[in-house]
């Protein structure tokens, strides 16, 4: 495998675009690995926070968020919601449709739209329908890239858009019929000359070229044009040697040097699709702050996740189903946390009388919950533990200082133990750090602590991180900030009092 720069100026570029990738072939991974440059965290965080806010999964420049307490800013909502943006080019019947495909499929847990060039061919007038066998449908001036332009930005701002229709037949728009494309996680952008254009290109996260041999792109189209759209063999040879292949030489090769990925055979390279879905769903589920701070853990995100999130955030939903998906994502987050913790290696013998090499669970362990939200994640410890102790600690919140110890009753031998520390809110992180400052007094290790909550704002991340780097925080979503009254936004309000329905 190859790796090579970017053909453009990198510094005129995001910095999600500065990445680029060649040949994807079946090396082994440490040679991928070595060819990979080394950066430090900081390096990245500055090259992410230099390209302003932009989506990768929840991403948003950490700065912008430190400085905001707007509670309805629309400029946060719009930031963090723009998809991933996917460019797929190449030379006609490459093979770029059936690439998009298996993308889409392996990505099935992720709301993924293909938009298509070829929708935006401008429609032929009266006279150019007379004389289409003279019309170059491969030149950049046959498609409508202003229209596609505005498509693909309103869809990255998270708005629906109607896609035209094309008729191959009647070379023509359907004007009565256009498909509806509404919001998503991904928009993979598929068509011969999406490389062409610096804007276009420049709206793409990454670029992907399909490479295939010439004779079988040329038998894929005859194959194509004559079942497809009604044409002869003959006239499909005179458009090939006419307009298509000058076009691809003239516009699509040279466009192959803007690709970060260029996939040789097209959907016959499993190894290479399967490498770019990997990068894809890492690019979607990893927050800002993940590359900043390595000691955050952000599950992955899926429309289970996601949807009993929307539930439990729903103001109008009954206490019954607010507790019933609360203790499900609790479950899922405690779950995550354990995986965190050290295992010894173990044999045992199977009822087969086959011996299983397997891990034996981390024997010191309890759990301490910050009364009283924290009280609510104590069921969920307590199926997956069994016997597990629990502590407890009150802290006094009054506004953002929360600083002040009411009440604490801990294991005896707290110091000898891991500690999974519940609070299912992570807000201005000043109760955690004093929660965790108490751990370490009692002779808890830093290290040895696993901080679990349901939603995160960055400002608690960052206070708590910054001041306790070795406490790992899991958490199932991180939010957009924090609010002029402290709370965080979008949020779920009073999670106490809903939980325990005094919120009456």
């Amino acid at each position: 495998m190859l790796v090579k720069n970017n053909a453009e100026n990198p510094n005129s570029l995001p910095s999600h675009l500065s990445s680029n990738y060649s040949y994807w072939t079946a090396a082994p991974i440490s040679d991928f690995s070595s060819t990979m440059p080394e950066q430090t965290t900081a390096i990245d965080y500055v090259m992410e926070a230099a390209s302003g806010p932009h989506f990768s999964g929840l991403h948003l420049d950490t700065q912008f968020l430190l400085s905001s307490r707007s509670p309805s800013s629309s400029l946060l909502a719009d930031s963090i919601k723009q998809p991933f943006v996917i460019g797929v080019s190449g030379g006609t019947a490459s093979g770029k449709t059936t690439v998009c495909d298996m993308i889409i499929q392996q990505l099935h847990d992720h709301r993924v739209v293909l938009v298509n060039q070829d929708s935006f061919y401008r429609g032929l007038s009266a006279e150019e329908s007379e004389r289409v066998h003279e019309y170059n449908f491969d030149h950049p001036d046959a498609f409508d890239t202003e229209q596609m332009l505005e498509c693909i930005n309103k869809l990255k701002q998270g708005n629906s858009v109607h896609l035209p229709i094309y008729d191959f037949k009647n070379h023509r728009r359907c004007s009565e019929s256009f498909r509806q494309v509404n919001a998503s996680d991904v928009i993979i952008l598929e068509g011969i000359l999406v490389f062409h254009d610096p804007r276009v290109r420049y709206l793409m996260n990454m670029k992907i070229f399909v490479d295939t041999d010439a004779d079988v792109r040329l038998a894929r189209r005859i194959r194509r044009d004559t079942v497809e759209r009604g044409r002869d063999v003959n006239s499909v040879l005179e458009q090939y040697a006419k307009f298509v292949k000058p076009a691809f030489d003239d516009f699509v090769l040279p466009s192959k040097k803007y690709a970060d990925v260029i996939i040789p055979r097209g959907g016959d390279n499993h190894v290479a699709i399967d490498l770019i879905v990997q990068h894809i769903r890492t690019k979607l589920g990893q927050h800002d702050l993940c590359k900043i701070y390595p000691n955050i853990y952000v599950i992955q995100s899926t429309f289970q996740i996601r949807g009993m999130h929307t539930l439990i955030r729903d103001k109008d939903i009954s206490k019954h189903d607010f507790v019933f998906y609360s203790d499900r994502l609790i479950r899922l987050v405690v779950e995550h946390g354990l995986g965190h913790l050290p295992f010894t290696e173990m044999q045992v013998v199977t009822p087969t009388g086959s011996v299983y090499s397997g891990v034996d669970f981390c024997k010191k362990l309890c759990g301490v919950s910050i009364v009283r939200s924290g009280e609510s994640m104590e069921n969920a410890l307590r199926a997956c533990c069994k016997g597990i102790k629990i502590g407890k600690i009150l802290i006094h919140r009054d506004g953002d200082n929360g600083k002040q110890l009411i009440y604490e009753k801990l294991p005896k031998d707290i110091s000898e133990r891991r500690v999974l520390l519940l609070d299912p809110v992570l807000a201005t992180g000043n109760s955690a750090n004093q929660a965790i400052e108490l751990l370490i007094q009692k002779g808890v290790p830093e290290s040895y602590i696993i901080f679990l909550n349901l939603i995160s704002a960055p400002e608690g991340i960052h206070c708590v991180s910054k001041r306790f780097p070795s406490v790992k925080i899991v958490t199932s979503e991180i939010d957009v900030a924090l609010n002029e009254e402290y709370r965080v936004i979008p949020g779920l309000g009073e999670f106490g009092d809903r939980y325990f329905g005094t919120d009456d």
